[in-house]
């Protein structure tokens, strides 16, 4: 007796990759340049930042059913469009269609992030420091703290399906600071604030001398 029921079976990769490709030249006629995910070699991740949102999102319960299958998405070509923008990750996938998903993240408190400023403070040298993971390691523990680092917890994130949005964070780590709605110069002028305090303090009669170390940190950091 026949109830009907219709199942869907998975076609073989080659035939996924090749509707993927012929969908992103579709998508392309219709919204112009796409941003699609490419992965080199095995590894999603291979920055500080990328590899950090994996492990963070691995930490939660709630997300380990999800990331295995974002990881096949992505590995495979299927990711045709991936945008990061303030509190919100957009992506177009090739599934048995072409859907959309959509993944908001809260912004980070300004408690949470004053906290974050302080303890960076004369640690961290530059945004190009900071981009390429280029900290003390204990920076990393005050990062990455559950509940109050800069890395989401499950309450604040909302999304119908996961996606490997740790790729794209890999390519341009500064699209976290964009997504969590905070300025990572805040961290960079805290620590030469910090430092010009400092040596102010301690300056004595060599305070020309110090103004003039200070701003030449200024001028490295900032290109002024």
């Amino acid at each position: 007796m026949s109830w009907g029921y219709r199942y869907y079976t998975k076609p073989p990769l080659a035939s996924q990759q090749r509707q993927a490709a012929k969908r992103e030249k579709e998508l392309k006629r219709e919204l112009g340049e796409l941003q699609p995910i490419i992965i080199e070699g095995g590894k999603i991740a291979k920055t500080w930042w990328g590899m950090a949102w994996n492990k963070n999102l691995e930490s939660y319960a709630d997300f380990q059913n999800r990331l295995g299958r974002g990881r096949s998405y992505c590995k495979n070509g299927l990711i045709l469009d991936l945008r990061v923008d303030k509190g919100e990750i957009a992506a177009r996938v090739s599934g048995s269609s072409i859907y959309m998903v959509v993944i908001r993240i809260d912004k980070l408190s300004d408690k949470k992030w004053q906290a974050v400023c302080t303890a960076c403070a004369k640690r961290v040298e530059s945004i190009g420091a900071l981009a390429e993971g280029r900290f003390p390691h204990e920076l990393a523990d005050v990062f990455m703290k559950q509940g109050e680092g800069l890395f989401p917890s499950p309450r604040e994130i909302r999304m119908s399906c996961s996606c490997p949005d740790s790729a794209r964070l890999d390519a341009d780590p500064l699209l976290f600071f964009k997504l969590r709605g905070v300025d990572p110069n805040e961290l960079i002028k805290k620590s030469v604030e910090e430092k010009m305090r400092n040596l102010l303090a301690n300056a004595g009669k060599k305070s020309g001398r110090v103004i003039a170390d200070a701003d030449a940190d200024m001028a490295r950091i900032f290109g002024v």
